[in-house]
């Protein structure tokens, strides 16, 4: 979700929405994230994806990710 983050704070017209942190991540736990492109509307350049990051199979994060692509 990091570099994520990153991406979000480099696009200026980027957001994310409905971040939900379920349990706490601590040092020597395996995280693993996986973000999915659910629309992308290339007409607006607007993508949307949901995101959910779990240890162990049990999620400990998720949350949603809009932004602004550049035109073609």
């Amino acid at each position: 979700m990091a570099q994520i983050g990153g991406l979000v704070v480099l696009q200026p017209d980027a957001g994310i929405e409905k971040v939900r942190f379920c349990k706490s991540v601590i040092a020597g736990d395996t995280l693993v994230m996986r973000m999915t492109l659910v629309k992308l509307q290339k007409q607006f350049g607007i993508a949307k994806m949901e995101g959910k990051a779990c240890v162990g199979g049990e999620v400990v994060c998720e949350g949603e990710l809009l932004m602004a692509t550049g035109s073609e």
